[in-house]
């Protein structure tokens, strides 16, 4: 039907009966709002009492809660304190729900946006902790994987977050722990070049896994790792035929880890070493 060009709906209001059926019309509207369950009921809350929920959340390991609680504060009150600390726990929150690449990205922003702030020598030591788990002791007790045979991209970025906060920060809380992780780290990278070496080794490419073998000698001195390298070494040597570099490194090897059994166990008997077990 056509309707003119004058016709308003709100001349059809000033009917009685229209105007009950209107007013119940808003009444139901209004109370299917109330109870519509996908309703905020943070819409009013405060930086605070978003946070103060938050933290609760944290407390109950309730991650998900704690993580949409976190994102509000940062989101709706953007210029505060509490803006600051919800982007250090939202990393912490996102690190602990197994969302390693969402921490790191809540890592950086914050150091791109505070790169003075006093909690840096934290946020340093979280982005060390972030990339550390991964290779940590839990993860090998569940797979039985020495974590140095993993790719060590995040074993490296690892260590460089820890020393970058004992070099700046070294009187931090953090530091004293930081400093432990870092010689776990190395004799980690260590093990991994060792690994690399023995694939070398056990096809052949003997030149190969002397190098790398070597590598562990001299870039990671007084290593645990140093003594399976030193043992590559010398079966490489061996099968190059070159006799006397092999009893030069075999001297080398005896003096340093005289009760090594890797001529008797083997060198399959590396990944059974839970050497990394000590955290």
């Amino acid at each position: 039907m056509y309707l003119p060009a004058a016709f308003s709906f709100s001349g059809l209001l000033r009917h009685p009966t229209l105007r009950v059926a209107a007013a119940l019309s808003a009444l139901l509207l209004v109370a299917g709002c109330a109870s519509n369950p996908k309703a905020d009921k943070t819409a009013n809350w405060s930086a605070e009492q978003l946070y103060s929920s938050a933290k609760e959340d944290m407390d109950d390991r309730n991650w998900t809660e704690a993580r949409e609680r976190l994102t509000a504060v940062e989101s709706r009150y953007p210029f505060g304190v509490y803006a600051q600390q919800a982007l250090v726990d939202l990393a912490y929150v996102n690190w602990k729900d197994g969302e390693t690449e969402q921490a790191l990205a809540a890592v950086d922003r914050f150091q791109q946006l505070y790169p003075e702030h006093p909690g840096t020598d934290y946020v340093l030591y979280l982005k060390g902790l972030v990339n550390f788990s991964p290779a940590g002791a839990l993860a090998t007790r569940v797979s039985g994987q020495d974590p140095a045979e993993r790719d060590p991209k995040g074993l490296r970025a690892s260590y460089d977050a820890f020393a970058e906060l004992v070099n700046r920060y070294p009187d931090s809380k953090y530091a004293k722990d930081a400093r432990l992780r870092m010689t776990w780290l190395v004799n980690a990278l260590a093990m991994n070049e060792v690994y690399v070496a023995r694939y070398y080794y056990e096809r052949g490419a003997y030149v190969a896994a002397i190098n790398r073998a070597q590598t562990v000698v001299t870039d990671f001195a007084g290593v645990p790792a140093a003594e399976p390298a030193l043992y590559i070494m010398t079966l490489s040597y061996d099968k190059l035929g070159m006799t006397d570099m092999k009893n030069d490194t075999q001297r080398v090897l005896d003096t340093n880890f005289p009760k090594s059994t890797l001529a008797k166990d083997g060198l399959n008997s590396l990944s059974k070493r839970a050497w990394w077990q000590i955290f």
